[in-house]
């Protein structure tokens, strides 16, 4: 069965970095685009970032552009989002997600989850 599996998440102060991967098994990964989305404490889910299926294409949410960036290695079946410069309201659970239907936004657009990674960000 599919399996996405996050990492990376942890405790950082205000201004740090951290680096989360998802790693992607059962499907064929390089036909899958991909996305990650937080969830804080008493919010719904929101979109961060998304790639397309080869790495050619990314899209990010415009209030985080600029301090994160998604990647992705098809040979390690491994999407990754590098987080720069994080603030206290980065807080939130971590996930990522599998879609066919192209670089995406909405939750309701991917098939696949992972059971996310928390990232909390002190002040």
């Amino acid at each position: 069965q599919v399996q996405l599996v996050e990492s990376g998440g942890g405790l950082v102060q205000a201004g740090g970095s951290l680096r989360l991967s998802c790693a992607a098994s059962g499907l064929t990964f390089s036909t899958y685009d991909m996305g990650w989305f937080r969830q804080a404490p008493g919010k719904e889910r929101a979109f961060v970032a998304a790639i397309s299926r080869m790495g050619t294409n990314t899209y990010y949410s415009d209030s985080l552009k600029g301090r994160f960036t998604i990647s992705r290695d098809n040979a390690k079946n491994t999407v990754y989002l590098q987080m720069n410069s994080l603030k206290p309201e980065d807080t939130a659970v971590y996930y990522c997600a599998a879609t066919r239907a192209g670089v995406r936004t909405r939750t309701s657009e991917y098939a696949y989850w992972g059971q996310g990674t928390q990232v909390t960000v002190s002040s």
